[in-house]
């Protein structure tokens, strides 16, 4: 099966993460897809939202870092940053489904959802400054705005792990729902979206996320930092034991 599930209901195109035995932890080609299913959905008029979850009780465990160091040992594109700029930039309402971890990048994307709908046993990890790394996404921006500076240094600073409930009471997901409601829930609200009048949902969206230019320069100017904290003695340290680790 493919490693980013891709379905649809009505109105609703759903990207289901679906490599459960590694954690749904993304790869390159898992990057390329979401982009090229983003793009598709963008252009499509039939589809009015985009609906994110993870399969095997996992939303995603983030980069896979084995993946990742190799494209950085090779001097390829990170992948990862398209799909931050896609997501980012993308038109039409995201909702997502939050099950079990969601860590680095699966928590930063969350950022840029409408609705986020998590079960009980979601834990949240922005582990970046752990591996010598920088926030991206445009987090260092969006988070402080989204739930107050005091938690956002605690899970960018400190890079403190944090549950549904805080997540909730902090404003960073809409609400708890039971496992087995959760994906009928986080469906059936991305459906309402897709329902919706078109173009005034897509206005009142815009306005809601203000300023467009500004998170995208902030993005940028994450990703250049990113960029060179890779180069750094403490985050070449970190990526060769996750290799060693996996050989």
């Amino acid at each position: 099966m493919a490693e980013v599930e891709i379905s649809r209901s009505p109105g609703v195109l759903e990207l289901t993460l679906n490599r459960p035995t590694k954690k749904n932890a993304l790869t390159s080609a898992m990057y390329e897809a979401m982009v090229a299913a983003m793009d598709a959905a963008e252009a499509d008029a039939s589809i009015g939202a985009v609906l994110i979850s993870g399969a095997g009780g996992v939303f995603t465990a983030g980069n896979d870092i084995v993946d990742f160091a190799r494209a950085v040992q090779t001097g390829e594109g990170l992948a990862a940053a398209h799909f931050v700029r896609k997501i980012a930039s993308f038109p039409k309402p995201l909702v997502a489904a939050v099950e079990g971890l969601a860590i680095g990048v699966g928590c930063t994307l969350l950022l840029h959802c409408d609705l986020i709908y998590a079960a009980p046993n979601a834990r949240f990890s922005l582990p970046f400054v752990d591996l010598g790394l920088l926030p991206e996404a445009g987090s260092s921006l969006l988070l402080p705005r989204r739930v107050g500076m005091a938690r956002a240094s605690a899970w960018l600073l400190l890079a403190e792990s944090f549950g549904a409930e805080e997540a909730r009471e902090a404003g960073l997901v809409n609400a708890i729902v039971p496992a087995d409601a959760l994906l009928p829930t986080a469906r059936e609200k991305a459906m309402k979206l897709a329902a919706k009048p078109r173009a005034a949902l897509l206005q009142a969206r815009k306005f809601l996320r203000g300023d467009q230019d500004e998170v995208m320069a902030r993005i940028e100017t994450e990703l250049e930092a990113f960029k060179q904290a890779l180069q750094t003695p403490q985050a070449m340290a970190a990526l060769a034991a996750f290799l060693n680790k996996s050989k």
